[in-house]
């Protein structure tokens, strides 16, 4: 059984017939496995957050993961035009033909779940399997309408404590210092605007009448506390698509990667054939380690590191590059992001 190790993402650009650019990363190697994005993302951020590095590296592990930004998101181009599914279905066309992808499995989350049962209901040649996490058959479902009219109103003028409710809302499992990271990723990935935008589509999308028409064999997967979108949904999802298989995970979080993201990596491994991990994250530093990650989380710099642990700073920069070898990173900021997120030692 293989081990996740540090992977390198692979940026490429595929175009809208319109011209807009839409910026991809691959990574790993294999059969294409395309995530159909949740609500926002960055391409460039995301790999920054070391849970959402490690749950993707998992997923890389024989297969070419396949991320991408929407137009208006991360990497891609602006984006001032209508949302709607014909434009997300236009989007995995492009990323798939820049790839010359004929044939691949499927991973839709959150939004990107209805996007994706959508394209594999319309284009059942080009999805070998395909996984739906935390999604719905119509938006309509997700919440009453005062709230959704409150969340709207609170983005679009509060963008920053719009970003903050959400953050809550997505990832309940995480500790305080993860959840302010996560804040300031969606804030960088998009403006208000189209974070509202986005919002108002993911209300807007019904696929219900498109779920028979699905031949791909799909797994449902669904946390059973989510508070962002109902279990019951995924239900649906499960109950209208022939043959499904509904697996419902103890948990809180919306998010795939935050909580306890290696239930989630096991069963999609399991469901696209691949072996189970041998471990999905590096979870163990020496004491002295541990301590220095600390300090770095503390905002310390290598000097005043050396002057806290009665060392050299040559000693400092020396623990903290084996500290980033360890566990795959490039920067002290990703050592100090891990260190807030990670769960207590057992």
């Amino acid at each position: 059984m293989g081990a996740v190790g540090a992977r390198d993402q692979r940026f490429g650009t595929a175009s809208l017939p319109d011209g807009t650019r839409v910026a991809y990363a691959s990574t790993g190697a294999g059969p294409h496995l395309l995530v159909a994005p949740g609500w926002l993302s960055h391409l460039e951020l995301d790999w920054s957050i070391p849970a959402e590095r490690m749950f993707h590296e998992a997923l890389s592990s024989g297969r070419t993961l396949v991320r991408y930004d929407r137009p208006g998101c991360g990497l891609s181009d602006p984006y001032a035009g209508p949302r709607t599914m014909a434009l997300e279905l236009a989007t995995i066309r492009a990323v798939t033909e820049a790839l010359g992808a004929t044939s691949f499995d499927l991973l839709g989350w959150s939004l990107g779940a209805a996007v994706a049962a959508q394209w594999a209901a319309d284009r059942p040649e080009t999805v070998r399997r395909m996984v739906l996490y935390g999604g719905w058959a119509t938006g309509s479902a997700i919440g009453d309408e005062d709230s959704k009219r409150h969340l709207l109103g609170l983005v679009a003028t509060h963008w920053g404590l719009g970003s903050d409710l959400l953050t809550d809302l997505f990832a309940p499992e995480t500790d305080a210092g993860t959840r302010r990271a996560l804040a300031q990723y969606q804030r960088a990935a998009s403006s208000a605007e189209t974070a509202v935008a986005l919002l108002g589509l993911a209300y807007e999308l019904d696929v219900r009448p498109a779920l028979a028409h699905v031949t791909a064999p799909t797994l449902v997967l669904h946390r059973s506390g989510d508070r962002a979108a109902p279990a019951a949904q995924s239900r649906t999802l499960a109950e209208a698509i022939p043959g499904a298989e509904l697996v419902e995970l103890e948990g809180r979080s919306h998010l795939p990667a935050m909580g306890d993201a290696e239930a989630v990596v096991e069963q999609v491994r399991r469901f696209l054939g691949l072996p189970r991990l041998r471990r999905a994250v590096p979870t163990s530093l020496t004491p002295r380690q541990t301590e220095v990650a600390a300090l770095v989380a503390d905002g310390l710099t290598n000097r005043e590191l050396a002057e806290r642990l009665g060392i050299s700073e040559r000693s400092a920069e020396s623990h903290l590059e084996r500290i980033r070898l360890r566990l795959g990173f490039r920067s002290r900021s990703q050592v100090a992001a891990w260190y807030v997120s990670r769960e207590p030692d057992k």
